[in-house]
């Protein structure tokens, strides 16, 4: 088992390793330091919380749930737990967080020990960050959308062309998951690491989102982008999208469970002031409690397994996910009524929280998509 660290030890960088309780105990320190006094200029003027991101790094955030990195057992647990902790304040920092464990998740899954060994430890520690890039292709393997991204084999990788429509916590030194399908080799898809620095790759923004604006989402043109084989995860990707699939879905539990729990605060902070009408809601917060404890009890329980490949097994992670955003999206809901006007103001929490939870209904996987993946699994 690893030792306890203090936050002072664990501070110091990805040298230094903290257990579980270490870890957390950081990223709450870090939350309420350096998040917390940020985000209405997170929400309001966009801005990119990069530091606080590479702190939360520097404290073992994005490592517990790594196959093999602190030869442990993956801890997918401690890791959505970080980000629930930031999604308390912030949901934009919460995603990036997953956007980061969803690329660290990739690599140390991947047979492929050059990307491990060269830029595993660097995602793990927050050094190199990045986004997921899976948005279009989980909406292909569901027949939602076709791929967007083609390549032809060169000497030593593959030329990449096409247009990835959204990519969040990305930069000019970031990197995204990528599949792309090579035509005329079977139609194989291969999925792989890029970097926004390589020649050839462009990052592009051309929305701005009612609330999420400092997740550093955009566009990404790929122009025979060269992929080396080094970065390839997985050539084809057929056996390793079963293995990181369960993952990537449950780790987003961290930002619905921040969120629900956000608002279950701001209700509770209402009861002094408006206790007197605000009993006359049908829904109370401790309802919300309620359903949060059953959720990340079966969160916990799913994400002990994350390899598992039954039916009835992805069958509950669907379940899992769908359940929680809409119990986000609710809670969200009610923390607006139970505020009432002061929640309904420009820089009031509750409309805040309620646009943010929106996003956890449409971040893929969507509510609908969802839905549809149960209704192909029969399970609907």
């Amino acid at each position: 088992m690893t030792p306890e660290l203090t936050i002072a030890d664990a501070a110091q960088g990805p040298a230094v390793l903290a257990g579980p309780a270490g870890i957390l105990s950081s990223v709450k320190e870090i939350a309420r330091k350096e998040l917390a006094p940020q985000v209405l200029a997170i929400d309001r003027d966009g801005v990119y919380p990069e530091d606080t991101i590479r702190a939360f790094g520097e404290a073992g955030a994005y490592r517990s749930h790594l196959p093999g990195l602190d030869d442990a057992a993956p801890d997918l647990v401690t890791s959505i737990e970080a980000m629930a902790i930031a999604g308390e304040h912030c949901l934009s920092t919460s995603f990036c967080m997953w956007c980061q464990d969803a690329l660290g998740w990739y690599i140390y899954n991947s047979d492929n020990t050059a990307i491990r060994d060269e830029l595993g430890p660097r995602v793990a520690a927050g050094e190199a960050l990045g986004g997921t890039g899976l948005s279009n292709p989980m909406k292909s393997f569901y027949g939602i959308e076709k791929l967007k991204l083609k390549a032809e084999r060169v000497e030593g990788g593959y030329a990449v062309t096409g247009l990835l429509p959204w990519v969040s916590n990305l930069g000019d030194d970031h990197y995204l998951g990528i599949v792309f399908a090579v035509p005329g080799d079977g139609d194989k898809k291969v999925m792989a690491v890029a970097d926004c620095a390589a020649e050839g790759v462009r990052i592009v923004q051309n929305e701005h989102f009612v609330a999420l604006e400092g997740t550093r989402t955009f566009a990404v043109q790929f122009r025979k982008a060269f992929i080396p084989d080094a970065r390839v995860l997985a050539d084809p990707i057929d056996d390793y999208l079963p293995k990181i699939r369960a993952g990537f879905i449950l780790l987003q539990a961290g930002m619905t469970s921040g969120m629900i729990r956000g608002c279950i605060d701001l209700m509770m902070q209402m009861r002094q002031p408006l206790g007197h009408v605000n009993c006359y809601l049908p829904d109370q917060p401790e309802s919300f409690s309620d359903t949060l404890a059953a959720m990340e009890e079966t969160v916990a329980k799913l994400a002990a397994t994350p390899y598992e490949t039954s039916q009835d097994y992805l069958v509950e992670v669907v379940r899992a996910r769908l359940a929680a955003g809409e119990a986000a999206v609710q809670a969200a809901h009610n923390a607006m009524l139970h505020c009432g006007a002061r929640g309904y103001v420009a820089e009031g929490a509750a409309q805040r929280r309620l646009r943010e939870a929106y996003f956890c209904a449409i971040v893929t996987p969507a509510t609908k998509q969802l839905r549809k993946m149960l209704a192909d699994l029969g399970a609907a």
